[in-house]
């Protein structure tokens, strides 16, 4: 097992190691939303910054604000700011939690947001179903609230977070 970052690539999605990938994000399909291989495909050619952590012990996809994606929470965003990184999905293995990785993963988008120019990084929690272990990890991470929504036919209830970075 390593955790070394990666960049994902389109190559990655195929075979076992994107069998892994889709599998770990759909363990996670409350927090993160369901993918198909597809959606998937198309997501990490639109992405900013798509990183990886060993096969499938972690994964973050960013967009920034030029992205075709017509998530509501991405496009919340999008009425609101003329730049912005978002990062729409971040998530561990339940066996690689507590090692930091994705502490590692953001530690990297800054690095890589900050060499492109942009000043801020935005993404949203959920508040209603919550999620008090991503609420904490961001607070931690120094982001803070900038709104809320309710969406997805009143199902689930997010609030936006964002960090400006220190240029």
């Amino acid at each position: 097992m390593t955790d070394t970052i990666t960049r994902l690539t389109a190559a990655d999605l195929v075979g076992p190691a994107g069998e892994a990938l889709l599998a770990l994000n759909n363990a996670h399909a409350e927090e993160l939303s369901w993918l198909e291989p597809a959606r998937l495909a198309h997501l990490v050619s639109e992405a900013f910054v798509a990183r990886r952590i060993g096969v499938a012990d972690a994964l973050l996809l960013t967009f920034d604000q030029a992205a075709d994606y017509d998530s509501p929470n991405f496009l919340w965003f999008r009425e609101r700011y003329p730049a912005f990184v978002y990062v729409d999905r971040v998530v561990v293995t339940d066996g690689a939690r507590g090692r930091g990785l994705a502490r590692r993963l953001y530690d990297d988008l800054f690095v890589a947001a900050r060499l492109a120019g942009h000043e801020r990084i935005v993404c949203e929690v959920n508040s209603d179903p919550p999620n008090p272990a991503s609420e904490a990890f961001h607070a931690a991470l120094g982001f803070v609230a900038v709104g809320t929504a309710t969406i997805h036919g009143g199902k689930k209830t997010v609030t936006y977070l964002e960090r400006t970075l220190a240029t």
